[in-house]
Formats: C-alpha cells, sequence, structure tokens
C-alpha cells in the first residue's frame, strides 16, 4: 500500500465475517477463448484506479 501512497494499519476483527466468497478469473481461459492477455499488472491497474478516482473527485462540482 505504500507504493500508492496510502498510509495506516488495517488490523482485522476475526471474530467478524470476512465477506462474502472470492472468486477468480482464470486468465488462461480467457486467453485460450478471446485471445486476452493482460498487459497491465494488478499493481499497476490499481495505481491507475486510485488515481482516476482522485482526479474525479477533483472535478465533481462543489455542493454549496
Amino acid at each position: 500500500m505504500h507504493r500508492l501512497g496510502v498510509t495506516g494499519r488495517v488490523v482485522w476483527d476475526v471474530s467478524k465475517p470476512d465477506g462474502r466468497p472470492r472468486r477468480m478469473l482464470n486468465t488462461a481461459r480467457a486467453a485460450k477463448y478471446f485471445g486476452f492477455v493482460a498487459k497491465t499488472s494488478f499493481e499497476e491497474g490499481l495505481r491507475k484506479a486510485i488515481d482516476w478516482s482522485r482526479r474525479s473527485r477533483d472535478l465533481r462540482p462543489s455542493s454549496s
């Protein structure tokens, strides 16, 4: 998270459910059936999504 400019600490409350069941994309099947091969790493894509979100937030009209 430090590469994304996020500071702080995540503390899990293990006495609570951890969310819905997880699914994973099978990229081998995507390549086989659609010819899709990712060109962006997960970390780079996440950074770009966060940057986009921050820019979009700055463009919103202020509510006054």
